[in-house]
């Protein structure tokens, strides 16, 4: 039986979080066996693979040998994915246990939908609250399902973005579609030092490439 949804986790040295992730997928209130979850791990070389194999019998694993950076990975899965509807979620990441339950209920439930992300929640290493997100006035990268026919038309993300990839495809997906937003948090974004977020001069490099991509500097003239 094909799934009906199918959860995207990249995971590059993230030993420390995945399980915490992991966990928080398989005990979603959804059916187990209408979702999958595909992990991707990107060439780590901590201890992320023997925290996969803990989990081995819940997961579709594919282990890549070296590091090809985030966008790839994720297209690996996307790759892989069986289910018409699918998800991102981040290995340092957790989410509610109605996450899956209820974005997919809103997505095929309404076929003038194109994909829906529900608002979120900051918390830090010891999952103390830090404070809420809303995904209209602060996006962020996971948490949005879409549909899979839609990011395939697009080409999926593009793997030149080793940074701010989401934005890339956003801005490439918001010209013929829209995302609606469920003002629910059921996602939990952890913030912590590793956080690629927290390399301004890297943010900054494809930041770059992304105005030169979609002339955004011409946009605000």
């Amino acid at each position: 039986m094909r799934p009906l949804v199918s959860v995207i986790v990249p995971v590059h040295n993230q030993e420390r979080y995945l399980g915490r992730c992991l966990r928080s997928l398989i005990a979603q209130d959804m059916p187990r066996h209408e979702y999958e979850i595909v992990v991707i791990d990107d060439g780590s070389t901590d201890r992320s693979a023997y925290a996969l194999e803990l989990f081995a019998d819940e997961l579709q694993i594919v282990s890549l040998p070296l590091n090809g950076g985030l966008p790839a990975a994720i297209n690996v899965g996307l790759k892989q994915a069986r289910a018409d509807f699918v998800v991102r979620v981040d290995a340092d990441d957790y989410v509610n246990s109605r996450f899956l339950s209820v974005l997919h209920l809103f997505l095929e439930s309404n076929s003038n939908l194109d994909a829906v992300a529900c608002d979120y929640i900051f918390v830090d290493n010891g999952e103390m609250v830090l404070g809420r997100g809303n995904v209209d006035h602060e996006p962020i990268a996971c948490g949005i399902m879409f549909r899979l026919s839609q990011l395939r038309e697009l080409g999926l993300y593009d793997e030149t973005f080793l940074a701010h990839e989401d934005l890339d495809l956003r801005h490439r997906f918001l010209q013929g579609h829209a995302i609606q937003r469920i003002p629910l948090p059921l996602y939990r974004y952890r913030r912590h030092d590793a956080n690629m977020t927290n390399d301004v001069e890297h943010l900054a490099r494809f930041q770059k490439l992304l105005e030169e991509k979609h002339d955004l500097d011409g946009e605000r003239t």
